[in-house]
């Protein structure tokens, strides 16, 4: 009697523990057709949160959310009060997760006076840096890292009285160090830790400048190639012989670049990986066009073909790339979807920045009857 017992709560527990598992794995019971029907998963999150989460148009709860679903495709879009939009289509599958990350924007953005120098031209570098010639003189906007931060973001790198007259800093020219420590300004290699009091003129010995210039394209070069040394070994072959690397994420795991001839790209990783972005990708590569390669994932998209010429750069998060087209600034996923317009008030062509929270900085003059120049604006888009 105890032995059978024992071999009833053996079963039951054998049975409880199939039911949890076959559960766990999002199994779910159909009454209707008397089986077990397996369901995916869409989780989605959203900045900011408590966004109103849509499937197939009907409102399914906020921001953040757990979906569990039978296998379909489903339409899901995220809505939030006072900001745009974000929408993707989702193939889920059985047992599988699918995330879903939407960022979203102001559609009123605020703005905010950084300078009041006139700004003749604007140079971004890296590291949230921007160099700035005005009528009085050069200088190194650096975004504090810290909303409480004690140091001044305008540093003076030279004045004007240093330069001869006829300089015109409209039509500079500019070369950083890859250590952004100096930088060649037309013919005068210049500090940028410090005020230069006096000026280092190269142009005494133009082959000092082309040799110092060149040293440092190698060195850029290099710190390029060491970042496409953590790819896989066929992309970095093809990489190195057939793309021009334009720029990497932020978080490196990803890579904007434009090919340089027609080529197929091959799988990195077979088989391919379940539960990855859905995005249909493009390994059939056009000369002249333009992609974003996802090294984690193993996918190819195409961002757009040989006529787009627009001024282009990464967003923080290495998930979304930032592009000033049309007189607007818009933000769009790294897959090229979701494309959404955040600024399109005034501002200076072929020049914006992005600091390290996710704002833009532009060039615009608000009252050009009372200024010539413009000067930098802060865009909270965030």
């Amino acid at each position: 009697m105890k032995l059978l017992s024992k071999l009833i709560l053996f079963v039951l527990f054998i049975g409880v523990l199939v039911i949890v598992i076959f559960y766990a794995r999002g199994y779910r019971p159909d009454f209707k057709n008397k089986s077990l029907t397996p369901t995916g998963i869409i989780a989605i999150t959203s900045n900011p949160k408590t966004a109103k989460v849509y499937l197939n148009d009907k409102f399914q709860g906020v921001t953040d959310i757990n979906l569990s679903l039978p296998p379909g495709n489903y339409q899901v879009t995220i809505k939030k009060e006072g900001y745009t939009s974000w929408s993707k289509n989702v193939n889920l599958k059985g047992e599988l997760v699918v995330n879903l990350d939407a960022l979203l924007f102001p559609v009123n953005p605020s703005l905010s006076p950084l300078t009041n120098l006139g700004i003749i031209k604007a140079f971004s570098l890296e590291e949230n840096k921007i160099l700035l010639f005005s009528d009085s003189g050069i200088y190194l906007f650096e975004m504090p890292k810290t909303p409480l931060s004690f140091f001044p973001p305008l540093k003076t790198i030279a004045k004007r009285e240093l330069f001869p007259k006829e300089i015109d800093f409209s039509k500079i020219s500019v070369y950083t160090s890859p250590d952004l420590k100096q930088a060649i300004v037309d013919n005068y290699l210049l500090s940028l830790e410090e005020e230069n009091l006096s000026l280092f003129n190269l142009s005494l010995s133009e082959s000092s400048k082309q040799a110092l210039i060149s040293a440092w394209e190698d060195k850029k070069l290099a710190n390029l190639s060491k970042i496409l040394e953590t790819y896989p070994k066929e992309f970095n072959k093809i990489a190195t012989a057939s793309f021009k690397i334009i720029d990497f994420s932020p978080n490196e795991t990803k890579v904007l670049y434009q090919s340089l001839e027609n080529i197929n790209l091959p799988l990195m990783i077979d088989p391919p990986l379940i539960a990855t972005n859905q995005t249909k990708e493009e390994r059939r590569l056009k000369k002249g066009n333009f992609y974003v390669y996802d090294k984690k994932e193993d996918k190819n998209y195409e961002i757009g073909d040989g006529k787009f010429n627009n001024f282009i750069k990464w967003y923080p998060d290495s998930r979304h790339l930032v592009i000033e087209e049309d007189k607007k600034i818009s933000i769009v996923d790294y897959d090229n979807l979701n494309k959404q317009t955040v600024y399109s008030g005034p501002f200076q062509a072929n020049f914006f920045d992005i600091t390290s929270d996710g704002k833009i900085i532009v060039l615009a003059n608000l009252n050009p009857e009372a200024n010539k120049l413009p000067d930098l604006y802060l865009v909270g888009i965030k």
